[in-house]
């Protein structure tokens, strides 16, 4: 198993990729966005300045790759939960809204 990445390298990581443009929205982050009325904007805007949830981190056996959780509110002060891991681009996984 490898070590997940520090706070400051995962924000830093993010916005890179956000900046970039390299990152990809995975059909069930999509699903998930449709079905809580959030768009794209929300998350980026989220990832950009929300915080990480390390509790809520996960190495997952499968795939061998670290999910990271970041929370944070949009503009418009809707609660989510971000999860994303890292391949050659950033992997949006999934999108919730959290209380």
């Amino acid at each position: 198993m490898t070590s997940s990445l520090k706070t400051g390298e995962l924000i830093r990581k993010i916005k890179e990729h956000i900046q970039r443009g390299t990152y990809i929205v995975s059909a069930h982050a999509l699903k998930r966005q449709d079905e809580r009325l959030l768009n794209l904007d929300d998350v980026l805007y989220v990832l950009k300045n929300g915080t990480r949830d390390k509790s809520k981190d996960l190495f997952d056996v499968k795939w061998q790759q670290w999910k990271y959780a970041i929370r944070g509110k949009t503009i418009e002060s809707i609660h989510l939960r971000i999860i994303v891991s890292f391949e050659e681009e950033m992997v949006i996984i999934t999108v919730m809204r959290i209380k």
